[in-house]
């Protein structure tokens, strides 16, 4: 089946802003040790970290939060946490990403806290603090009515189960049978040996382990466990469900069909929260309408990202968006970028890793000079910015009779060329102000400049880039195309010249 990849990158980039949405489930207070190894233990057989930086992110369903509100999701929380600092220190982490935070403090029931010792991209132990799910019932009480109350006014529920005891047969249920009655899609990340306490949800999102211990199929060879599962389609009254199966994708079953979305390939750090970015996205597709098939090679994209980071990162739109313009070959016009634009791009390539290469100029009949500069940028790091000087700036700095080729002509050819990533007008004599936005790591000029003449040299190397000097092309210059031009047009002839 096609997808269109245009229409998801306009629903993800203008359909997802403010949508509503509700996650129900367990929190958690996810905290990283990172250090390095040196040495052996003299006490035990045991590698010594030596702690080098500490953090905390929101985990568990507080994950599936904080990446619906990285996707630009106005989030409710609702879940149960101890009345302790790590309950604390979750919340504030919450409100700190704009999700509202309606959790249940509920005394003697401690956070559930999980600390992993990391050193370099190696996870070298996890230290859980929790207890048994003995939650008290009034506080699932408090939580399901708080749940009950926000119903009306958001487009999907999302219950994260980590079987941490938040969602009970009671709550679940109730939950569910609450939003079909609003014909709200809910969506179930599930736990356990039993999904019956989910029946009547839009879908579940298993990953290969939990589906084969439910069906009891061992090993979970791909083909019999998807087989084994259809059944549970009518049992458990889903419209679909969507099984994560790691390296190969996402499996979408309907009770008389299985299709499997392929994974995208990229190297995997961390496998942490990746579920969590599945069902979040899939969420806030569903919620927009979108169709379950482009839904789940949206979401694979997405975990694709979220794999390749050290811990449980949530994603971020702006990382999305970008990984979607590769997906298609980034069309010319999704490459001319406003200021704003260009430095949400910017944020999300930074957060893959990139190096951000800028060059600029007039680019008035593009030539071989031209192409020779921008393909020595592109080479000198992942994404190549093109600052353009508008009209009105280009004939302060040329004279009249300048640019030959208006800004959106220029701009729209730079933009079909494969080395470029992105394009930029500005209206400043110089792109001092572009330049300090965009912070590139790299910032290019032509050998008709020296390091001591270019403009952002100074700024460039205040926050650690280079400046580079690519040669120009010998006898190359639009003003020496326009003069050739300019010569090569014959003269009126007279009459005596003409054939009678």
């Amino acid at each position: 089946m096609a997808c269109d990849w245009f229409g998801v990158m306009k629903q993800v980039k203008t359909g997802w802003d403010e949508r509503k949405l509700l996650v129900v489930g367990d929190v958690m207070l996810d905290k990283y040790l990172s250090g390095t190894v040196d040495r052996i233990s003299p006490e035990a057989p045991i590698p010594v970290v030596r702690a080098v930086s500490e953090n905390e992110r929101p985990g568990g369903a507080a994950n599936v939060a904080m990446n619906l509100a990285g996707l630009g999701a106005c989030v409710t929380l609702v879940g149960i946490a101890g009345n302790d600092s790590a309950g604390r220190r979750l919340e504030s982490l919450l409100v700190e990403a704009g999700i509202e935070p309606m959790l249940v403090r509920t005394p003697g029931v401690p956070t559930t806290t999980k600390l992993r010792i990391v050193c370099g991209h190696q996870q070298m132990m996890r230290v859980d603090t929790e207890r048994p799910p003995d939650i008290p019932d009034n506080a699932r009480q408090a939580l399901l009515r708080r749940s009950l109350g926000l119903l009306a006014d958001v487009s999907a529920v999302v219950l994260s189960d980590y079987d941490k005891g938040t969602l009970s047969h009671l709550v679940c249920q109730s939950l569910i049978a609450a939003a079909c009655r609003f014909r709200i899609p809910v969506l179930v990340d599930p736990k356990g040996r039993s999904f019956a306490k989910y029946i009547g949800a839009t879908t579940i999102c298993p990953n290969r382990t939990e589906l084969a211990a439910v069906l009891n199929v061992t090993p979970p060879e791909t083909q019999s466990l998807l087989a084994a599962a259809q059944p549970l389609l009518s049992q458990l009254q889903l419209e679909f469900m969507t099984v994560t199966l790691g390296e190969s994708g996402i499996a979408i079953l309907r009770q008389d069909s299985a299709q499997l979305v392929p994974a995208m390939a990229r190297q995997v750090y961390d496998v942490s929260g990746a579920g969590d970015t599945v069902i979040a996205v899939l969420a806030m597709a569903i919620a927009g309408g979108m169709e379950i098939e482009t839904a789940a090679r949206l979401a694979n994209l997405a975990a694709g990202i979220v794999v390749a980071k050290l811990g449980t990162v949530p994603i971020a739109r702006d990382e999305l968006l970008e990984a979607l313009g590769e997906q298609m070959g980034t069309a010319g016009h999704e490459k001319i970028l406003s200021f704003s634009a260009i430095q949400a791009r910017v944020a999300g390539w930074r957060a893959n890793g990139d190096t951000i290469v800028f060059t600029n100029g007039c680019f008035d009949l593009l030539h071989v000079g031209h192409i020779s500069l921008l393909e020595h940028a592109r080479h000198m790091g992942n994404r190549l910015i093109v600052g353009v000087n508008s009209d009105r700036s280009v004939c302060c700095l040329k004279g009249a009779g300048r640019p030959l080729a208006g800004q959106a002509e220029r701009t729209q050819v730079l933009a079909a060329l494969a080395a470029v990533d992105a394009v930029v007008v500005f209206d400043e004599s110089t792109p001092l102000g572009l330049i300090e936005a965009v912070r590139p790591d790299v910032l290019v000029k032509g050998g008709d400049y020296t390091e001591e003449t270019v403009i952002g040299a100074r700024q460039i190397s205040s926050w650690g880039g280079r400046v580079e000097i690519v040669p120009l092309v010998e006898g190359v210059s639009t003003s020496r195309l326009i003069a050739k031009s300019a010569s090569s047009v014959p003269r009126t002839a007279d009459s005596s010249s003409l054939a009678v």
